[in-house]
């Protein structure tokens, strides 16, 4: 570990944007924003923490899903990537046991490593979350002790980028380091990161989020088998593909959406059940097509649509990763525009049945297409029915775009992110999680 008044000396030198570039890339005035949030992070730790200076540093990005749209849940393909929003922390051992948390925006957060139990009451809460990682990580035989930490987000709620399986990784990846010699795989990370919020937090998430953010760049994901999911990291350097990757949040109302999410799961998994089986990936696109009309008698059309976008995207998503290790961007943009008129059209989830007025994600999609053509593409991000969509934008088409698209959704609607190749990373010793 490294002492804290030395890295508070480090960061304020010319030094820094070369150490991290390959984090938030070459733009000064990101740069420098940077590098006063991780200054101004290592003075919150010297004043809450007064005395502490063995420390280290760790940054954890949140992810977006280019492809395979609600395709996890009933055992399919998903093609995610780390991005460059990121929570970072500054830590330190504590040999209490006891993990004190100071994670701006927050109540400070005290979890007792000696007690790894589930607590009912705990459900729901980022203390839960915590105390899940810890448990698994004891019952995997891995290391656990406290630490005193203070931590940042920059990954927004409600982007799509995924905060939560950021922040669960980030604590498994401080576990890892302080109490592990890094010893845990990224996979082994994202799942413990799965299992906290599974078992502890009680909310029944898949494994993609947490495998992007502590993997790194463009990964894919088969769940074919979900207790070992086969995952494979895509070698694609997107910096130089011409291209800007840009979040639109068409507002809308978030709340109560639960069922709007578990509709979907339930129509496909109705589809599966009428073969006989528990999810569609053991059905074939063939058979659904050849019993149409005894299918329609038994479910809704939408359930068949739903499924037919499931067969779809899933092999989608290998055609995305042939053509990014192929470098044939124009044919990635032309999959995820398809992956995006089949989430409009056939998964329909744009907007939630029961509030028809509000469809900001399709008419975001629609003025993209009007603005982008075939240069560019764009689809829904993450689960839908209210929220963000995704663009891939021509770098001389980006002020334009933006500006047309902040006209109709409001100003700060727009935020370009960039996929970022490490995946959970401890900065001050310059290693990561990244290996499988």
């Amino acid at each position: 570990m490294a002492l804290l008044s030395f890295l508070h000396r480090q960061f304020k030198t010319s030094s820094f944007p070369n150490w991290f570039s390959q984090w938030y890339g070459q733009d000064p005035v990101r740069l420098q924003e940077e590098q006063t949030r991780w200054l101004n992070l290592l003075d919150r730790f010297q004043q809450r923490f007064p005395g502490v200076e063995q420390v280290a540093l760790f940054s954890t990005p949140g992810r977006t899903e280019v492809g395979g749209n609600h395709t996890d849940h009933n055992q399919g393909r998903v093609l995610a990537a780390a991005v460059d929003r990121d929570v970072i922390a500054v830590a330190a051992p504590a040999s209490d046991g006891k993990i004190i948390l100071a994670s701006e925006g927050y109540p400070l957060l005290e979890v007792d490593t000696r007690d790894l139990s589930v607590h009912p009451s705990e459900r729901g809460t980022t203390p839960a979350l915590v105390r899940g990682v810890c448990a698994r990580l004891a019952q995997l035989g891995y290391a656990v002790g406290g630490f005193r930490a203070v931590m940042t987000s920059s990954v927004p709620k409600g982007s799509g980028l995924s905060s939560s399986a950021a922040f669960e990784v980030a604590v498994a990846t401080i576990l890892n380091h302080l109490y592990n010699e890094g010893r845990v795989s990224a996979l082994t990370c994202a799942q413990i990161g799965q299992y906290a919020e599974n078992v502890y937090f009680g909310k029944p998430c898949g494994l993609m989020d947490q495998t992007a953010a502590a993997v790194g760049g463009f990964v894919s994901i088969d769940f074919a088998d979900p207790e070992h999911p086969m995952v494979h990291q895509v070698h694609y350097d997107f910096a130089h593909s011409g291209y800007e990757f840009i979040i639109v949040e068409t507002g809308g109302d978030h709340a109560d959406l639960t069922a709007d999410y578990a509709s979907i799961r339930e129509d496909m998994q109705a589809i599966a059940a009428f073969f006989g089986k528990r999810v569609l990936r053991e059905v074939s696109r063939e058979e659904v097509l050849g019993h149409l009309a005894e299918l329609r008698r038994q479910v809704h059309d939408r359930a068949i649509l739903r499924a037919l976008h499931f067969f779809d995207d899933n092999q989608r998503v290998e055609k995305q990763v042939a053509a990014l290790e192929a470098n044939r961007f124009d044919s990635f943009l032309r999959l995820v525009r398809e992956s995006g008129r089949s989430s409009w059209m056939l998964l329909q989830n744009g907007f939630s049945h029961r509030k028809p007025e509000h469809q900001g994600i399709p008419l975001a999609q629609a003025l993209s297409e009007i603005l982008l053509g075939e240069r560019g593409a764009w689809r829904v991000h993450g689960g839908g029915f209210a929220g963000t969509i995704q663009a891939f934008v021509p770098k001389d088409q980006v002020n334009a775009y933006i500006q047309r698209m902040e006209a109709v959704f409001g100003k700060g609607s727009c935020y370009p992110v960039s996929i970022r190749q490490a995946g959970s990373v401890r900065l001050d010793e310059g290693e990561g999680d990244s290996q499988l």
